[in-house]
């Protein structure tokens, strides 16, 4: 192996444990290489690609670049997908992903809704980069859903891979309304025996059930989403059945065991929890939480046998790859043992395939976040969001607001008051006066969030509120006050400032953490406790990010997955006028015994 291999690197991903540092020293002296097998196989894996294919930051209009040093897009992973096929050998390898592909980055952005592919008769970017590379199947994921079914049907007609999810059905049947499983024929090499042997290799896969609630209005009537564990129980012994002698499963789902919604659906996170109640898996590659898992393992309850676990991160910065060590006992392969690691995008250059086979797709992405789609009435700047009601994250929550507030129209919640949640993400960011661009909304609004809305009373939004005035340092009445260090106390950082819009409030930087919401009112009048609003939030802070209290565990009234940053673009689009007068009303402030901190 030469030196330089990405399968030499030990830097991959940290936290592997010792199966992991041996994986990354090569095969064969992998963990999954074993004196007692016959035959390696490498199952190598990518997720939530979300329509990233090169490594480019659209909002930047430059490299992506991140604090990790991370690299991006599907053009990087192929380049380790292509090294790994040569070092393992072609016939020894397949390539799956688990969903979330075709919604995300402007690039995609721009092929499904400002000129959709299905209009155009364009090939669809993430068709054109994953045919490049030679997926073997890929299964949905709950974005797949956003823009409709023709539109999801339009793409996977575009692909060379089949594309799967056994748990979505036709409504009202239990028919599979996509392809739920495919077997994959192989002829791996033998240690033992000349030439190659036949290995049949089965890959499941399944989608989130989210997708009812998500994309209600694209799904509902046409299709159900049953639960993960029992469907991978019925397919699992019919793919057994049919000659699989490894089954694989590709789960666009989590591995919590949680949900981000009630109990009325199946789990949402239920990777692990079809490792250990499925008999018949050998390994699953899953997605959907964004996160880094190189290498985890599940016991089943029913055969006591280890499940390999492998989630590849997101927008292409990781490779899981799976080895599995293969016996051949009384004419059956047996899987004895198995590992997996995650390579990093950034130890290689873009594969010059996929380059070419979106360039110029890419190149019409770039002018269009160019675009000016505004003009501002004056400079609106986030330098004082940090310690002062500004107009710049006002706009976040009028945005925030109206999108909910219609939405709800005629519906049970349709009356209550909305009020919304903001941060100030980025104190750089700055609407210029005059012309304002694409690339101008996203300095604003800088992560990858979705809007919902959940219910909540009076008394919950207290508590919200003292929690998010746990960012300020404790200041004396009468003492010196520099706003630059009166905030991030205890290291909270700025996008844990929540500023409520919709309530009057005052937040007492003079009293304890927790006392600190001396006046909450709407329309002049005290918040009751037992008063009802709706308050618009992003997905991050409603799935419990931050720590914020009561807000993951609220009734949640809205969430058509619409990006933020999405919803700020079309406003700004469909009025064409950023004027602070339309929006910008403070109605918080920073006081010290009810005396204002700042004028």
């Amino acid at each position: 192996m030469a030196a330089d291999s990405p399968l030499s690197r030990r830097g991959a991903i940290g936290g592997l444990g010792a199966a992991g540092a041996l994986a990354l020293a090569g095969w064969p002296g992998t963990a999954a290489a074993s004196s007692a097998r016959d035959a390696l196989i490498t199952v190598m894996g990518t997720s939530d690609l979300h329509g990233y294919c090169l490594n480019w930051d659209y909002f930047k209009n430059a490299e992506y670049e991140n604090g990790d040093g991370d690299h991006i897009g599907i053009a990087k992973a192929a380049s380790l997908i292509k090294q790994v096929r040569a070092e393992r050998g072609t016939d020894n390898t397949l390539l799956f992903d688990s969903g979330d592909t075709i919604q995300g980055s402007s690039l995609a952005t721009y092929y499904n809704t400002v000129e959709p592919f299905t209009e155009t008769g364009e090939t669809h970017p993430m068709a054109r980069a994953m045919n490049a590379v030679g997926y073997d199947a890929v299964a949905l994921g709950n974005h797949e859903f956003n823009y409709g079914l023709a539109h999801l049907d339009a793409w996977i007609e575009q692909m060379d891979a089949p594309v799967l999810g056994a748990n979505a059905v036709h409504h009202g049947t239990d028919d599979p309304a996509y392809k739920p499983y495919v077997l994959k024929r192989m002829r791996v090499t033998c240690t033992n025996k000349p030439g190659r042997q036949p290995l049949v290799v089965g890959v499941l896969g399944l989608t989130n059930p989210g997708s009812i609630i998500w994309d209600r209005r694209h799904v509902e009537g046409e299709l159900e989403f049953r639960d993960l564990v029992e469907t991978a129980a019925h397919w699992v012994p019919i793919m057994r059945a049919e000659g699989a002698d490894i089954v694989i499963v590709s789960a666009h789902s989590g591995d919590s065991g949680t949900s981000s919604y009630g109990e009325g659906l199946p789990v949402e996170n239920a990777s692990a929890m079809v490792a250990e109640e499925v008999p018949g898996i050998d390994a699953i590659l899953f997605g959907h939480a964004h996160r880094d898992v190189p290498e985890r393992f599940v016991t089943n309850r029913v055969t006591g046998e280890d499940v390999l676990m492998s989630m590849p991160s997101y927008w292409g910065r990781r490779l899981s790859v799976m080895d599995l060590a293969l016996r051949r006992e009384r004419g059956r392969w047996r899987v004895v043992s198995k590992s997996a690691v995650a390579l990093d995008a950034n130890t290689v250059e873009e594969d010059p395939d996929v380059v070419a086979a979106v360039e110029g797709q890419h190149a019409t992405a770039v002018d269009y976040v160019n675009q000016v789609i505004a003009t501002s009435t004056e400079e609106l700047s986030a330098a004082r969001a940090c310690w002062t009601d500004t107009a710049i994250v006002d706009y976040i929550q009028h945005v925030q607001i109206e999108t909910v507030r219609a939405a709800l129209a005629g519906t049970p919640e349709g009356d209550l008051p909305v009020i919304s949640i903001a941060a100030p993400f980025s104190r750089s960011a700055v609407f210029p006066a005059g012309d304002v661009s694409i690339r101008d909304m996203a300095g604003l609004y800088i992560y990858d969030n979705t809007l919902l809305a959940s219910e909540l009373t009076g008394a919950q939004v207290r508590a919200y509120l003292e929690f998010s005035a746990r960012y300020f340092e404790q200041v004396a009445p009468g003492a010196e006050v520099d706003p630059e260090r009166i905030t991030n106390a205890g290291g909270t950082p700025d996008y844990n400032f929540d500023q409520v819009a919709g309530l009057e409030y005052e937040i007492d930087i003079s009293r304890s953490p927790g006392q600190r919401i001396t006046s909450l009112t709407l329309d002049g009048a005290e918040v009751a406790d037992d008063q009802r609003f709706v308050m618009a939030v992003n997905n991050y802070r409603q799935s419990g990010g931050g720590g914020f209290p009561h807000i993951a565990d609220a009734p949640v009234v809205y969430n058509e997955q619409i990006e933020v940053r999405q919803a700020l673009i079309d406003h700004a689009t469909e009025t064409g006028t950023i004027d602070p007068a339309d929006f910008h009303t403070p109605n918080w402030r920073l006081v010290r015994e009810g005396g204002p901190v700042f004028e």
